[in-house]
Order: structure tokens, then C-alpha cells, then sequence
């Protein structure tokens, strides 16, 4: 069963603020582009990062990156070489000790998996609303990385926003260990990231019913499965396959 931010029947739509939310603690782009801007210098000066289609995420508007997630730097790698300040959904796991306050003063989001977050769904809608970028591991937790079981957050998100979707494959995170810290790629080493063509997740009668949400979720596993098959025939890799699912 597919599990949706704010539960609902069938047939009826899910129970949040029909406006635009406003809530505190939305984070700040200006927050987010310093984050872009340290990231650009860590990512670059660490690793070497290939990018593929960054012309394809729409310059203004909401947007929601989709993004596989196999690797722990798969997000820092996003945020450092994407051409927009973006605020990505973190598990509350991460948010520990000097990190957590940096993660915060780098406008991203902090958000339970454990129960529908209504704190993090406010701020994520918010972020939209504004007309930012929101990123997200549809996913749910790090596994093999090939988007072949979603959660449903990303439909509703989209689908309540009506922000176009750009799916993006990072590949190589995963070809193998570094010498000096073994969780993370060694230094120098390439890492390619995809971005793909942006498409609605809806399907354009602006229901946001649960099946309305199942479908779109359908919907979008077929857009990010042709993305990630689509850049591995541009990059050459076929990593990830039989990697258990990690928390």
C-alpha cells in the first residue's frame, strides 16, 4: 500500500490548507544559494562531477528535482552542481550536532519518515509557493537507486503544487570505495549527473484525490525509470543492481 503525506479516502481529497501556505520557518533562498555556492567548491574540488541537461530545469517557477538515490553524496552532489538554488527533504537522522545547523542555515528541510510530517510538508509546499526548487529522493531511503519503488510524497507534492518534475540520475556515487574514507567515492573520480525533460506529474483535471495520487505516482515511476535508462546509455554505467535498501 502507498503511503501518502496526509491520508485521505479515496475519492476525497487530502485534508490541507487550500491556499498557499505561509507557514514559519519556510527556508530562505538566500540560504539555499550560499549552500549552491559551497557546494559548487566542494563537489568540483573533490570529485569530478560530468553534467548532463542542466538547461533542461526551468530557470523560474516551482520545480521539484527527482533524484535516485544510491549514495549518501547523491544529494550534496545535486545541490553543488544544479543551476538552481534548491532545498532538499532530509531524513531528521542526519540533522545532528554542527551539521545540522549548517544544514539548516542552507535552507534544507528536515522531515520525520515516520509519520506524516505536517511541519516539513508545510515548509516543502511553502518552498514551492515561492516559486523555489524543493528536492526530493522519491525513493524514500538509500537503496539501489533505480526508482523501482516509490513513495508517494512526490505525486503529492507535485500534484498540490502543480511544480513541473526534472528527474536526475547520479551515477558512479557507487563504483567504488575511496581509499582515505571508504563511505564516500575516491577523490578525483567522476561522477555523472542526468537531468531530464520536466513533465507534470497530474493529469490535468487538478484532482487531488488518493487515486488521483496513485496514478500520478504510476505516472512518474515511468518518467524516472526512461530518465535513469536514458542516462545510462549516456554515461556507459550499469551500476546499482542488487545493492540492498539502506535507512
Amino acid at each position: 500500500m502507498r503511503r501518502h503525506p496526509c491520508r485521505g479516502e479515496a475519492g476525497r481529497e487530502v485534508s490541507v490548507p487550500s491556499k498557499a501556505p505561509k507557514a514559519a520557518g519556510v527556508p530562505t533562498e538566500r540560504g539555499a544559494e550560499v549552500g549552491r555556492r559551497i557546494g559548487v567548491g566542494l563537489m568540483y574540488g573533490l570529485w569530478k562531477p560530468r553534467v548532463l541537461g542542466a538547461w533542461k530545469v526551468p530557470a523560474t517557477g516551482p520545480v521539484i528535482l527527482a533524484v535516485n538515490h544510491s549514495h549518501n553524496i547523491d544529494g550534496p552532489m545535486v545541490i553543488g552542481v544544479a543551476p538552481r538554488a534548491s532545498h532538499f527533504l532530509v531524513k531528521k537522522e542526519a540533522f545532528i550536532g554542527p551539521i545540522a545547523t549548517f544544514m539548516r542555515a542552507t535552507g534544507q528541510l528536515e522531515v520525520d519518515r515516520s509519520t506524516a510530517d505536517r511541519t516539513a510538508i508545510t515548509r516543502a509546499l511553502g518552498v514551492l509557493a515561492r516559486g523555489g526548487v524543493l528536492g526530493i529522493f522519491p525513493e524514500g531511503s538509500r537503496g539501489e537507486g533505480d526508482f523501482a519503488s516509490l513513495r508517494s510524497g512526490l505525486a503529492y507534492f507535485a500534484v498540490r503544487s502543480g511544480a513541473k518534475v526534472v528527474p536526475v540520475a547520479v551515477l558512479g556515487s557507487t563504483d567504488r570505495r575511496g581509499r582515505l574514507i571508504k563511505g564516500l567515492p575516491p577523490l578525483r573520480s567522476r561522477v555523472d549527473v542526468v537531468f531530464g525533460d520536466p513533465f507534470e506529474a497530474g493529469d490535468g483535471t487538478g484532482r487531488r484525490t488518493r487515486a488521483a495520487l496513485d496514478e500520478a505516482t504510476v505516472r512518474i515511476q515511468k518518467q524516472l525509470t526512461a530518465h535513469l535508462e536514458n542516462a545510462r546509455r549516456l554515461t556507459g554505467r550499469q551500476e546499482n543492481a542488487g545493492r540492498p535498501a539502506e535507512r
